[in-house]
């Protein structure tokens, strides 16, 4: 089954920094990459980062490359987004979702099959 958990979102100052976590289910690992998206209101959804559960290979998108890290603990069954000098324009509501099966070769493309409640992220002083 699959199953999220996210969490870690709140108000930060711009140039903060701040660490979300998605704990998933361990059938989710096991079959699913793992991304993060974000939405802000009225703009459309922008993937951020993928990681492969099964062997660590990240990728990012340009606009949060060097400043965004992901980064996985199997013993918990959770992935993390380290977020570095925030900007007011990070504000959005954060969401981690399947990406792909490892069954299908096909993963870490940007398309998401399922996506928890989110966790809103604030940068503003």
């Amino acid at each position: 089954q699959v199953q999220f958990a996210e969490s870690g979102g709140r108000l930060v100052q711009p140039g903060g920094s701040l660490r979300l976590l998605c704990e998933v289910s361990e059938f989710t690992w096991a079959t699913y990459a793992i991304a993060w998206f974000r939405q802000a209101p009225g703009k459309e959804r922008e993937g951020l980062s993928c990681i492969s559960t099964r062997d660590g290979a990240a990728y990012y998108a340009d606009s949060v490359k060097g400043r965004f890290t992901i980064s996985r603990d199997g013993a918990s069954h959770t992935v993390f987004l380290q977020m570095n000098s925030l900007k007011s324009e990070d504000t959005a509501f954060y969401y981690c979702a399947t990406a792909g099966t490892y069954d299908s070769g096909v993963y870490c493309r940007d398309e998401y099959e399922y996506w928890g409640q989110g966790t809103q992220v604030t940068v503003s002083s």
